[in-house]
């Protein structure tokens, strides 16, 4: 394992990440990439981690309560195999259990929590629109009152989980403003079609919702949600997850590439013994090393209680950017090799286009960081 700096782990942290790799290792690596080229999700992987504790692990009570670092070490693990697995148990944990438990009922945390742990009930997070991904304030989802319930009609795009899901969580407007929903899948009206022909996350599920005159009882509010800003909450969750994770895929790149240079013959000696080539190791070495480090500063003030949405933006931007040029990179020392699924390489840099843009885009957290620095927003 490429760790160049020692990080200061805790041994539970240590233990984690050890007990995440060697599963991820033995289970998962062996055939994620013809998951990939076959374009499915691993369903059978659930099981195995939610035995591990994998699911809502930072959650208290439901989950294993874990600290935040430990969970993002877990991201970290699981995008080194590939961003599809850490993007279903972000899925999972931030953008699902994290809003129940947020801004949930009780009784809505009773019925769907446990379940969740032990991966026996999957969610999904309805928020981007066809019409609507940076300004999801926009969104024409409705919610009208029916009663005692409601009545959800809307389209949702871009879905990770959507038709495997038993539970979405949606986010529509209400005469109250946009308030979020949980909706069994089950429910008359509410249906899900796989997005076709993608060319990155090709293991991961990714779907279209639709709800036509889908009715939900009262009791599927989510009461606490109040506006916008509480899916935005849920967003900074995964986006914290989305830091550590990249840096997995870029660690993978790395470690790809450096194997590979230290084999590859040219000109009578390996490509590693080329100043070229390691001014390039050289190069993601120090960007791997950096964005760990950033992960890591994200962690410790997350546990402490004074993580700013704007420093989660700036982790999200920064690691994604980082992780794709790193991958970029060390394709370019296997050559026509490295766009073989043979290696991991291509695979986490198709990967990594999507996880630029997903949760946020490059651009729209980089207007994030100019309100923060300036006190000006410049989206409109």
């Amino acid at each position: 394992m490429l760790n160049y700096f020692d990080i200061e782990l805790s041994d539970e942290e240590r233990l984690v990440q050890r007990t995440t790799r060697e599963w991820v290792d033995a289970e998962a690596m062996p055939i994620i990439a013809d998951c990939f080229e076959q374009g499915e999700f691993p369903k059978r992987l659930i099981p195995q981690m939610a035995e591990l504790g994998l699911l809502g692990a930072s959650l208290p009570k439901y989950g294993a309560g874990m600290p935040y670092t430990a969970y993002g070490l877990i991201c970290q693990e699981l995008e080194r195999c590939d961003t599809g697995l850490r993007s279903f148990v972000s899925v999972q944990s931030s953008l699902c259990m994290f809003p129940l438990y947020t801004f949930g009922t009780e009784q809505q945390q009773e019925r769907y929590l446990p379940k969740m742990v032990k991966g026996e009930l999957i969610g999904c997070f309805g928020l981007t629109e066809p019409d609507h991904g940076s300004d999801p304030g926009g969104m024409e989802t409705r919610a009208e009152r029916d009663g005692d319930g409601w009545v959800l009609n809307g389209t949702k795009m871009w879905i990770t989980n959507g038709s495997v899901a038993d539970l979405a969580i949606i986010w529509a407007r209400t005469p109250d403003g946009i308030r979020g929903f949980a909706v069994d899948t089950d429910t008359a009206g509410f249906s899900a079609r796989d997005v076709k022909h993608k060319l990155s996350l090709r293991a991961s599920v990714t779907s279209e919702l639709h709800l036509d005159d889908v009715r939900v009882p009262g009791s599927a509010l989510l009461a606490g949600t109040s506006g916008l800003g509480s899916a935005l909450k849920c967003l900074n969750e995964a986006r914290f997850g989305i830091a550590w994770g990249t840096v997995g895929a870029a660690m993978a790149c790395l470690e790809s590439a450096l194997e590979y240079a230290k084999i590859r013959p040219q000109f009578g000696k390996p490509i590693a013994a080329f100043q070229l080539t390691q001014a390039k190791l050289a190069d993601m070495l120090t960007a791997v090393t950096q964005g760990q480090l950033l992960a890591l500063q994200l962690g410790r003030l997350k546990e402490s209680g004074r993580l700013r949405s704007a420093q989660v933006s700036l982790a999200k931007r920064a690691n994604a950017a980082m992780a794709l040029d790193v991958a970029r990179t060390a394709r370019t020392i296997l050559g026509g090799n490295g766009i073989s699924l043979e290696h991991p390489i291509f695979r986490h840099m198709v990967n990594l286009e999507t996880v630029l843009t997903y949760e946020g885009t490059h651009e729209i957290h980089t207007l994030v960081l100019g309100q923060d620095l300036t006190g000006i927003a410049a989206y409109h």
